[in-house]
């Protein structure tokens, strides 16, 4: 059986998801899983599609980034494939043959593709550190802005109208931890300007 899965980025994207289902009925898919998500988020049809094929099956999808967010993603949705003996096809390649992981070339292109993505996110790192060290080197590294630490005065003041740690999260957008953070170096610094 081929099952589809088809996915765009947001809502706004309809005629993208309609044309992805379109190829994907083309391409002979017996069933399709479609969602409209990023594909940071909970991928809940892609997770159904995981789950519905079975050995001997293939999943389809029409390219390889409507299915994966990264070469680590792609790779772990490819071993939960093999470890249900399900194959994975992909129509559209840069330019090149569909992907089919069912044959020994499709597996071959999936570890060359899997190593040059390794090796670019590799070589971006090393790029990012150096970039770092060098503006560290010429002074104009200012690292990452603390969110929380810029609202302390808010923070504090929200605290002493008797607001719960929570809700002065909640309402500042910012993670209930760094709200006790925040709230804990001023009770040191008190206790430190008392001792």
């Amino acid at each position: 059986m081929l099952v589809g899965y088809a996915r765009t980025s947001s809502l706004a994207q309809v005629a993208g998801l309609e044309a992805q289902e379109r190829e994907l009925w083309a391409a002979g898919c017996d069933k399709i899983f479609a969602e409209q998500v990023s594909s940071v988020a909970q991928r809940s049809q892609l997770e159904a599609a995981l789950d519905y094929v079975r050995e001997g099956d293939s999943l389809c999808v029409t390219k390889l980034d409507r299915l994966a967010r990264s070469v680590g993603d792609l790779l772990e949705i490819v071993a939960r494939l093999e470890g249900k003996k399900v194959s994975l096809r992909i129509l559209a390649m840069s330019g090149t043959q569909p992907l089919d992981t069912g044959t020994a070339t499709g597996r071959l292109m999936l570890a060359v593709i899997g190593a040059v993505g390794q090796a670019e996110r590799e070589a971006m790192l090393e790029r990012q550190r150096d970039g770092i060290a060098k503006a560290k080197r010429e002074g104009r590294y200012k690292g990452r802005v603390a969110t929380a630490r810029r609202q302390a005065d808010e923070i504090l003041r929200l605290k002493q109208a008797g607001v719960r740690p929570s809700e002065i999260a909640n309402k500042l957008g910012i993670g209930r931890a760094s709200v006790y953070r925040v709230l804990g170096e001023q009770s040191a610094s008190e206790r430190q300007e008392a001792a």
